[in-house]
């Protein structure tokens, strides 16, 4: 680390603790030349994750997205708001993992019709009607049909 006083690129560390929301590394350092102390922070450096529509569009991945999509299929559900905040958690921890660095939006709507039918089945089936695009009540009733076997 360069010393911000005199250029020094050697120094020691004298303390070191996360941020209030651990998200960083807070570091006191001193130079080992002019002994000035400084602070640095650190972070984990993440890529974004890109996502590849249906159309064949790209755009970043953005988890407010899937969460006003929860919102929306549970309106007037019982579902609480910290479950549905689990779910998305779950869902970017799982892209992360994957380390793929573009995923198909369709693989991001399976995860959320899997978490969606373990969470409520009526908002399953209502993200599951937009998200399939049922043209007709009978793609609506095999739906229904095959969430009745699964059961």
């Amino acid at each position: 680390m360069k010393c911000p006083f005199c250029g020094y690129t050697e120094s020691r560390v004298i303390d070191s603790r996360p941020t209030d929301e651990y998200t960083n590394i807070r570091r006191r350092r001193e130079c080992l030349s002019c002994q000035k102390r400084f602070t640095t922070y650190e972070s984990v450096e993440t890529l974004p994750i890109v996502v590849i529509k249906k159309d064949g569009r790209r755009e970043i991945f953005d988890r407010n997205k899937i969460m006003r999509g929860l919102m929306r299929s549970c309106d007037k559900r019982p579902v609480p708001m910290a479950k549905l905040e689990a779910l998305v958690d779950e869902i970017e921890q799982s892209l992360s993992n994957s380390l793929a660095k573009e995923v198909p939006s369709t693989r991001i709507g399976e995860f959320v019709m899997d978490g969606l039918k373990n969470l409520d089945e009526v908002a399953y089936v209502r993200f599951a009607s937009v998200y399939r695009q049922f043209k007709d009540i009978n793609s609506f009733m095999d739906e229904l049909q095959q969430l009745i076997r699964d059961k």
